[in-house]
Parts: C-alpha cells; sequence; structure tokens
C-alpha cells in the first residue's frame, strides 16, 4: 500500500527538488502544497491519509511554525511524523522545533540521500 508524503513549500523549485529526491522510495506518493493553509487543507480532507508531513519554516501568511502548532493540536495528528527541512539559521530553532513534536530538522542545502534515509527511517517505523 503506498505510503503518502505531503511537502508544504511555497518555492516552487523546492517543491520540485524534493519530488525529484523522493522518487527512489518505493510505494510513496507525494503531494504538496504552497502554503499552509493548503496544506491543512489537504489534511483536513481526509480524503487521503498523509502519512509524513514535510514542512519548510519560512511560508507566507502562516509559517511552518504555526502549522506545525496547529497540526499537532490535532489528537489524530499526534504521531504523524514531521520532518522540517528549512534554512533557517537561528540558533533556536531547533529546541523550538523539538519542543512541537518534529522528529527531524534537515537543513537546507541538504544531501538528498540523507533525505531519503531519514524518510525511509520514519516511514518503516509507522509499517
Amino acid at each position: 500500500m503506498p505510503r503518502t508524503i505531503l511537502i508544504v513549500d511555497d518555492s516552487a523549485s523546492c517543491l520540485e527538488t524534493l519530488e525529484f529526491t523522493l522518487m527512489p522510495l518505493a510505494n510513496v506518493q507525494v503531494r504538496t502544497a504552497s502554503s499552509a493553509r493548503d496544506a491543512l487543507t489537504l489534511l483536513d480532507n481526509g480524503s487521503s491519509a498523509i502519512d509524513m508531513l514535510i514542512t519548510d519554516l519560512d511560508l507566507r501568511r502562516m509559517d511552518g511554525f504555526e502549522l506545525i502548532e496547529h497540526v499537532r493540536r490535532q489528537p489524530r495528528f499526534h504521531a504523524l511524523p514531521i520532518v522540517v527541512i528549512s534554512g533557517d539559521c537561528d540558533p533556536r530553532t531547533p529546541e523550538r522545533l523539538r519542543r512541537l513534536g518534529v522528529n527531524s530538522h534537515i537543513a537546507k542545502p541538504y544531501s538528498p540521500s540523507e533525505v531519503r534515509q531519514i524518510l525511509e527511517q520514519f516511514l518503516n517505523v509507522r509499517e
């Protein structure tokens, strides 16, 4: 059964790069959202289960921190793996993400193989 990863980034090139990075993963479907609000709509819709959320932090209108807070407030997403891929350089960010329940934080620029390896680990845990 395919696993669905939702990628949230307001940069089309970043979305495309991550989609390309995830192509080698077996049984993985990728859904994308260009804003936190679009991501929440996809998550709340429930038409297809999301098995993992990957988000940038620097999003317009509602940033990645707010998106994560909203997702974690919902009991049905308490165990949803959340991975942040961001160029945020604030030294307080890793601790803030840990408190929000983020499973992994990857800095941009990133290694595609590192991203695939981390995602495989989380997807295998949820099998």
